[in-house]
Formats: C-alpha cells, sequence, structure tokens
C-alpha cells in the first residue's frame, strides 16, 4: 500500500509539472502539504478492496482444494490473514463446523457395540498453533519443522473452544473418539499433556507416525491408519480435520467436516 501511495502521490506532481512548462518548485507551498483529490481517494479505496477481494478468493480457493500445493501464503494477503485468524471470521467459522458436525452426530443412531468412531486430527482441529503462527508471519514464512517442534514441545497450545465441545458430545453420544495425528511417535508424552491441559479427556486411541510412517504424504498415512480401524472392526461415523489430507484418499468417514486454515497446506 505504501508503494502505491507513493506511485499515486507521484502521478500528482507529475499532472501538476505537466501544467507548467517551466515547472517552478518555489511556486508550491512551504512546507510542501498535498491533499488528496476525492479522484486520488477513491483510487486508493478501490486498491484496497480488490487487494481484499483477491485475498478473499485465494482463501476461497484454499478452503474449496481449488490450488495447486502451496508453501506459504501470498505476501498481499499477511494482513488479511491476520485479520481472519485474530477477529470473527475465523471464531464464526469455527462455531458454523461445530453445529454441522453436531447435528450429524445426534442424527446418528449408534449400534451400541462400541465400534462406532468419530476421528479427529489435533492441530488446528483440537489444539490452535496460532501463537506458534503469529510469530511466523501466519503462515508466510516457509515452515520449519525444527523450530515448529520447539514449539510442540512447550505443550501450550490452547483448546479450539468448538473443537472442545464436539468432542465431549460425541463422547456423551456414545462415539469412540480416536486422534489421528501427523506428529511424530517420539512426540506423544508432549502431545497428551497438551491435550489433556487443553481440556481434551478420555480419548479412546491416540495414533501418531511411526519410524515407518515418515516420508509418506498425510493423505497416504491417515489413509492407511483408517483402513487399520475398518480393519479392526471399526465404522468410521465422524471425521474432523483442517487439511483436506485429514480427510481424503481410501477408507473415508461417512461424513467429514473441515476446518478452516488458510496458514498452511499439507499434502
Amino acid at each position: 500500500m505504501n508503494y502505491l501511495l507513493g506511485f499515486l502521490l507521484f502521478l500528482s506532481l507529475f499532472s501538476i509539472s505537466s501544467a507548467h512548462e517551466k515547472f517552478d518548485s518555489h511556486l508550491l507551498p512551504r512546507p510542501l502539504i498535498l491533499e488528496y483529490t476525492e479522484t486520488l481517494e477513491t483510487q486508493l479505496k478501490q486498491l484496497d478492496e480488490d487487494q481484499q477481494l483477491r485475498c478473499t478468493s485465494w482463501r476461497f480457493a484454499v478452503e474449496a482444494n481449488n490450488l495447486s500445493p502451496w508453501k506459504t501464503i501470498p505476501s498481499e494477503c499477511v494482513d488479511y490473514v491476520k485479520d481472519y485468524m485474530m477477529r470473527k471470521g475465523y471464531s464464526v467459522d469455527l462455531e458454523m463446523v461445530y453445529k454441522e458436525a453436531g447435528t450429524y452426530a445426534r442424527s446418528i443412531e449408534l449400534v451400541g457395540d462400541g465400534k462406532d468412531v468419530w476421528v479427529f486430527d489435533v492441530d488446528e482441529t483440537l489444539l490452535s498453533n496460532l501463537p506458534y503462527y503469529a510469530d511466523h508471519g501466519y503462515g508466510l514464512e516457509v515452515f520449519d519443522s525444527h523450530e515448529f517442534d520447539k514449539w510442540v514441545e512447550k505443550a501450550i497450545a490452547p483448546a479450539i473452544e468448538s473443537s472442545l465441545k464436539l468432542y465431549e458430545e460425541v463422547q456423551g453420544l456414545g462415539f469412540k473418539v480416536f486422534l489421528l495425528t501427523g506428529r511424530s511417535e517420539r512426540q506423544r508424552s508432549v502431545t497428551v499433556e497438551n491435550l489433556k491441559n487443553a481440556g481434551f479427556q478420555n480419548w479412546d486411541k491416540l495414533v501418531l507416525r511411526a519410524l515407518e510412517d515418515h516420508g509418506k504424504t498425510a493423505t497416504i498415512y491417515k489413509s492407511e491408519k483408517r483402513s487399520e480401524m475398518v480393519n479392526e472392526g471399526y465404522r468410521i461415523l465422524g471425521n474432523s480435520g483442517d487439511q483436506w489430507s485429514d480427510l481424503l484418499g481410501s477408507t473415508v468417514s461417512k461424513r467429514s467436516f473441515k476446518l478452516p486454515n488458510p496458514m498452511y497446506y499439507i499434502p
């Protein structure tokens, strides 16, 4: 925006110089004060609105899974993503997902044999890493696994409150709750600590990446783990995740719920 403002000011000065064959800077008042004309203000407002629309369109493409694999958010959308995550937009969208998932969960008549399962992802689904990403440009920086692991080890990620409500609701309805995360098995103890401190209790299974799972895409890894659940006789009736790779692939849930996340993409 500063660049655009400077450019428009340059055009204003250029128009002044064009109007005088011999431009004399001393003719300008001192100190130099340039007032925005109505046209300039309109142009600046239009540029801001156009950028807002472009970033909104980009976020829609993210949530609809219409983009090719991407590593960082567009640089021009940093403020947009920050505003979305830190203001009402993100929380309102999360609440919508909770309401739809809860309505679906209550509509299911469980068999009652302990084999009906709801699968939850962990990061940006149950636990929010927003404090970490606020320090890393809300996704503008290329993901650094070592830095993120340092954050995970702190075990202080807060709960996503709407997900905590859904978690407790499906438990109360009689679903088994399985947590399926891309975190490494070596992070089990800190993950358990963080989940419990954030209010998540009494899950039935916590699945993390074993050594043989490293190197697999999330889509393949999570598909394989869901297949193992089904082979053990479980019925996956609900699945919640912030990435399409949490939800797609093979052995998909009867119904899946995508939480918003414009900060990063995991294939």
